[in-house]
């Protein structure tokens, strides 16, 4: 699957690329559209045998990238996709930072088929691995990662989306003296920073898309940290649609290798406005574009920076 790793980084360039033009223009939809649609094309163009597991909803719902379309040439390494063609689609309707494109890709049979709803998440680099537990109180849970990292409890950063929901959850690390910081959108660029070393952050904690989950779970595993979740079915048709999936007990717990049971693992992102992450996508000389890339590979744990200059149509540049 290594030998795959440039390839499907060309495929987050490309989606980067392609919303690129929306930042800033209040259509967060056409910017999703323009992302998928070269995401696909692109994916498309790969001899592998892929499957997309996480994507942009079910057959009745999108056009592309739907739960279950076969993608590649059909001949190779057989896979599972979990892709994020834009995620932060609001974001770069508004111009703001953190928006990426990502796609995540796993040996066939080792992503979580996750739902589209709601699931409680926490995230944790690699030295605090082992050391939480999604049941236990928060409070445990942050004495556990500050003396695995380290740190004096007032000294840890908590990373934490900026929703009602979350009142509880900023009250108690406050109050514990530790550091909240909070984004607006964006879980799996903020849910990937607590296991970089150097990001400043670590823990992720929260409700966020189950989706979004099992995607960042893959670049979690791929550093050597640490992601444990839970599904919170709001409903009957929830519940439901989760043991269509596969998942007999939907509110249980969901550790890293139920999220990705697999080394073979590979994440790749494009930045395309900047982030905590990436830079985006600049102009450069003439008509030229420049991206940054992160790929990671499972079996290897080394992060990968790629500055692409991207020719304008026409060029005879490879």
């Amino acid at each position: 699957m290594k030998s795959l790793l440039m390839e499907f980084v060309a495929v987050t360039e490309a989606a980067a690329l392609a919303s690129f033009y929306w930042i800033g223009r209040g259509n967060k939809h056409e910017a999703d559209h323009a992302a998928t649609s070269a995401m696909r094309n692109k994916l498309n163009q790969i001899a592998f045998a892929g499957k997309i597991v996480i994507g942009e909803g079910e057959l009745d719902q999108a056009p592309m990238l739907y739960i279950g379309e076969r993608v590649g040439t059909g001949t190779g390494i057989p896979c599972d996709i979990a892709v994020d063609p834009l995620e932060g689609t609001s974001l770069i309707a508004k111009g703001q930072s953190n928006s990426i494109a990502v796609l995540a890709v796993a040996e066939a049979g080792s992503l979580l088929h996750a739902p589209d709803m709601y699931m409680e998440k926490i995230a944790v680099g690699p030295r605090a691995a082992g050391k939480i537990d999604i049941e236990a109180p928060l409070i445990e849970n942050m004495q556990a990662v500050a003396k695995a990292n380290g740190k004096a409890l007032q000294d840890l950063t908590v990373m934490v989306q900026d929703r009602p929901r979350h009142q509880k959850i900023i009250d108690t690390v406050q109050a514990a003296g530790g550091r909240v910081h909070l984004f607006s959108d964006g879980d799996v660029t903020f849910a990937i920073a607590a296991s970089l070393e150097g990001s400043g952050v670590d823990m992720f904690v929260g409700i966020g898309g189950a989706p979004e989950g099992v995607v960042s779970a893959v670049a979690v595993k791929c550093l050597g940290g640490e992601m444990q979740a839970r599904l919170q079915p709001q409903n009957e048709q929830e519940y439901s649609r989760c043991l269509q999936m596969g998942l007999a007990k939907p509110e249980e717990t969901l550790t890293m290798n139920r999220l990705v049971g697999s080394d073979e693992c590979i994440f790749a992102a494009t930045g395309v406005t900047d982030s905590l992450l990436l830079r985006g996508v600049r102009q450069g000389a003439g008509a030229r574009q420049i991206t940054q890339s992160f790929m990671l590979y499972g079996r290897d744990k080394t992060i990968h920076y790629l500055d692409s200059v991207h020719p304008k149509r026409g060029d005879n540049i490879t």
